[in-house]
């Protein structure tokens, strides 16, 4: 069975793997077979999987080409593989968070966001690096656009593999800015929804109330696609929301030119040459397309937001870190060992002042995001940096302590050969408005091209 004519199993997106093998046109042992072959020629160069789960993923792509083939589809993603971040549990697979402290750990059960892929027919195909417990301790990962460049961080493994073309989705986190950096860094659209939109139970906390799930692919598409598997009250993890999980699918159908907030201050004011000049001629050709981009100012506790973030972040990990820490303190990273230390000191009363902070962002983002349908800014004040530095995180932060959501998609591929992107916000459990936006403006600006691997 062939895809399409002349089409490469690995250059799939996945719902263009998924209507393949419900057409027939493709089978879901071929596509795993594809996918392992592309980790096995590319994978010693990027150094994106910590884990390849090449039996398991083979018996499972068996199994579902057998039920394609008697017309069962379990569901949407029916022979899709996928990959996930090792801080997601995956049951009977390794899961070491990228650090000595799990070295050999392996969790009995999988994480709710990978049971609901599993679910809906989709295979995994192992555990992508992170580095050590999502923070700044580096990965050994690659960026596949440039090898001596970072892929970004915490998620960089997820980001890696997704645009060497060795998995076409994959799910990492944020807790800062861990997933819509990297996407952007490796030219794939990304997603960071709301704050309690998708499960994090049996994902290695960092912390509790800003973590949020991410989702990396080459299509806001398949964002949409996985989003509605993964989506939902969750009775096994208290943050979930109850809020009805729409069609994210049916709204990219609906979607038209938006109406644009443009964060100048502090965003553009941030930003190298290189990206002003990218986001600018981006913005033109929104702008000729239809869009409506007007000046969006920032709120007057933006200025505090991100000191609340950081004091939230440092506090609750040492928080989440607190039985392992006294007792293997040597085996952990310098960068994860600093943010525990810190965060150990950081006394109550500072603590609950930046959650009351946080809160207030969050009133004063509301009213600006009722005159727009999204807020956009570059998704990155530079490119990809050279070296092992996972990048800057700052223009994520806002939007992950708010924890609203936020998405990116390529903007353009400048001299330096490294993508960049657009971030877009919206409103709280606004996905679907926001997907359809990022659509729009996919479709006018173009995906990424390969990297030339």
């Amino acid at each position: 069975m062939s895809a399409a004519p002349g089409a490469t199993l690995h250059e799939l997106t996945a719902s263009e793997a998924a209507a393949a093998i419900r057409e027939k046109r493709c089978s879901p042992v071929d596509l795993a077979e594809a996918l392992l072959a592309r980790i096995d020629a590319l994978d010693s160069r990027v150094k994106a999987w910590a884990l390849v789960d090449r039996d398991g993923a083979r018996a499972e792509a068996r199994r579902c080409a057998e039920e394609a083939a008697r017309g069962t589809f379990r569901g949407p993603l029916h022979g899709v593989p996928f990959a996930v971040k090792d801080i997601f549990y995956g049951a009977g697979l390794r899961t070491e968070a990228g650090s000595r402290v799990l070295a050999g750990f392996v969790p009995a059960y999988d994480a709710t966001t990978v049971a609901r892929l599993k679910g809906a027919g989709a295979i995994l195909l192992g555990k992508l690096h992170t580095t050590e417990f999502a923070t700044f301790d580096p990965a050994p990962t690659r960026n596949p656009w440039n090898l001596d460049h970072t892929p970004g961080g915490s998620s960089s493994g997820s980001g890696a593999a997704v645009a060497a073309r060795m998995v076409p989705i994959a799910l990492g986190s944020q807790t800062a800015g861990s997933a819509i950096r990297p996407a952007s860094y490796c030219g794939l659209a990304g997603l960071k929804p709301t704050f309690g939109r998708v499960s994090v139970r049996g994902v290695i906390p960092l912390s509790w109330t800003q973590d949020h799930v991410g989702l990396m692919a080459r299509s806001v598409e398949d964002l949409a696609l996985v989003l509605r598997v993964i989506a939902g009250r969750d009775p096994s993890d208290p943050s979930t929301a109850a809020d009805p999980v729409p069609d994210y699918s049916a709204a990219l159908a609906q979607r038209r030119a938006p109406r644009v907030g443009l964060l100048r201050e502090f965003f553009l004011e941030r930003c190298d040459a290189e990206v002003a000049r990218v986001t600018r001629e981006a913005i033109g050709r929104l702008t000729g397309a239809g869009a409506v981009v007007e000046e969006a100012k920032l709120p007057p506790s933006f200025g505090v937001a991100h000191a609340a973030g950081w004091t939230i972040t440092r506090a609750e990990t040492a928080a989440c870190h607190a039985e392992l820490y006294p007792g293997k303190a040597d085996l952990y990273g310098p960068a994860i060992r600093g943010i525990i230390e810190t965060g150990s000191l950081i006394p109550g009363d500072l603590y609950l002042k930046a959650l009351r902070i946080r809160r207030r962002f969050r009133r004063e983002l509301a009213v600006i995001l009722g005159r727009f349908n999204v807020l956009m800014t570059p998704t990155t004040p530079t490119p990809a940096p050279a070296g092992m530095a996972t990048g800057d995180p700052v223009f994520q932060m806002p939007w992950s302590v708010s924890g609203l959501p936020t998405a990116t998609v390529p903007c353009g591929l400048p001299a330096s050969g490294l993508p960049l992107g657009l971030q877009l916000i919206a409103g709280p459990f606004a996905e679907a408005p926001l997907l359809a936006a990022a659509a729009w403006c996919e479709e006018v600006l173009g995906r990424a091209s390969s990297p030339a691997l």
